[in-house]
């Protein structure tokens, strides 16, 4: 059975909608959410209300969280532009909405697939095609990792386990993957 990968909306409800007809029309009607769904786009209430219809899993992605604290200890520079659109965000989010994203694990188990943002310790961990290293990124007992967070479509073997970045759905080109077992497909869709 096929499983769609979705990573990084940012709040981009046309975006997201574009990658959902994409996958109505291919037949894929299962999906993981590897965080960063909500926060940066003029669409984030749009967006959770979207994936509260879905009922599709939804991992906390660091600018998800960002919306619920704001980190002492950010790895990249927090910048006024995006203190002021996290301001406006919460002003168009009801608290159910918090709620919602309060409920997004830091990991999700599907079987022999492990999904996570950054990776399964930290969601702001980056591992890039060209990294070294990769121990992060080395657990036992999966035979897929997923994750975003790097808005960079790609895949490689990590350990004995498949690594597969979807890409960014805010993408110009929304960007999404379909795994099954361990094969996967990168994908792209218009959304503009």
């Amino acid at each position: 059975m096929s499983l769609a990968l979705v990573s990084d909306a940012h709040g981009n409800d046309r975006a997201l909608a574009a990658v959902v007809d994409e996958l109505a029309r291919l037949g894929i009607d299962r999906a993981v959410c590897l965080g960063d769904m909500v926060q940066g786009g003029d669409n984030p209430r749009e967006v959770l209300d979207r994936l509260s219809e879905l009922g599709w899993p939804v991992v906390l992605g660091n600018a998800d969280d960002f919306l619920l604290e704001i980190p002492d200890d950010s790895p990249e520079e927090i910048t006024d532009a995006q203190l002021e659109k996290r301001l406006w965000t919460l002003a168009h989010l009801d608290e159910r909405h918090l709620e919602q994203i309060r409920a997004f694990p830091r990991t999700v188990e599907l079987g022999s697939l492990l999904a996570f943002h950054g990776s399964p310790g930290s969601y702001d961990d980056v591992l890039l095609p060209e990294s070294d290293d990769d121990m992060p990124w080395r657990v036992d007992g999966f035979d897929v990792l997923a994750g975003g967070h790097t808005h960079q479509q790609w895949t490689r073997v990590v350990g004995n386990a498949l690594y597969v970045n979807p890409g960014a759905v805010m993408s110009d080109v929304a960007e999404f993957a379909i795994l099954t077992g361990r094969s996967v497909s990168f994908h792209q869709v218009a959304w503009q």
